[in-house]
């Protein structure tokens, strides 16, 4: 790193014990909601100490309102990913927040060329794609799109009815991060003789190669009522149309397997 040093805490008592006349920052992780210290103590406790506190809700769109809660919350910094829920270049992203620590952070990027971030400058074509990103999402709105990744689940589901034993249903995480509509398959792998995981290496093999999600094959991953014998498809990073190749890839790979 640059010279700083992360202490990290889990509790209130280890939060409040490492404040010391350097700490600069605190970083809150914007999906560990479920730990054991919530956004509005860390606000508190850090703003006692005459510390800003930084929010990571990298992944925490939608809901489209996230983009201004936090900071109405009282976080002095929040920072979003450009792809994920934005859908903008992977490569950018957004920091919201107070003005002087935006200006702070902008000093190391484009055009200070000695700064400590050199190798992670956002090009001017990323931040175009990025503006447009946003344009974009604020045209959406939340019960628009749960119900598009509703749709799309809805038909992934319909191509595989015919294999034996499979059921499914769609699921929202119970945490901030993704939380968008979800497949989950379960079938009898007595009667379909191939694991989750190993589905997931069969497309990921093949041409186009299509990544599951990671919760697949994993007990209550990322918010999701997963299991080792759980299949789980994202479907709100697909374009028009590739829902329907996810399901005839599914289709293949479950029906070879079958006894």
């Amino acid at each position: 790193n640059c010279g700083i040093r992360f202490v990290e805490v889990e509790t209130l008592e280890e939060y409040e014990a490492a404040f010391s006349d350097r700490t600069v920052m605190t970083l809150f992780f914007n999906a560990a909601e479920q730990g054991k210290i919530g956004r509005e103590d860390w606000i508190r406790v850090a703003h006692r100490h005459g510390v800003p506190c930084f929010n990571d809700a990298a992944a925490d769109v939608p809901p489209i309102s996230n983009l201004w809660n936090y900071t109405q919350m009282g976080f002095d910094l929040v920072t979003f990913s450009g792809g994920k829920g934005i859908r903008g270049p992977q490569n950018a992203g957004l920091l919201l927040g107070r003005k002087d620590l935006i200006d702070a952070a902008a000093l190391n990027n484009n055009p200070f060329s000695d700064s400590i971030g050199r190798g992670m400058k956002v090009a001017k074509e990323q931040i175009v794609g990025m503006v447009a990103a946003v344009d974009w999402f604020l045209t959406q709105t939340d019960a628009g799109m749960e119900a598009e990744f509703r749709r799309r689940a809805d038909r992934i589901a319909a191509q595989l009815k015919s294999v034996p034993t499979l059921t499914s249903k769609v699921a929202i995480p119970s945490v901030a991060a993704n939380a968008v509509p979800h497949l989950l398959i379960r079938y009898d792998q007595a009667r379909v003789k191939i694991s989750p995981v190993d589905v997931a290496a069969e497309l990921r093999r093949g041409s186009p190669s299509i990544e599951l999600n990671p919760a697949t094959g994993k007990a209550e991953s990322g918010g999701l009522p997963s299991d080792e014998n759980t299949i789980v498809v994202g479907v709100w990073m697909l374009e028009s149309g590739e829902d329907l190749i996810v399901a005839r890839r599914l289709r293949e790979v479950l029906t070879k397997a079958v006894a």
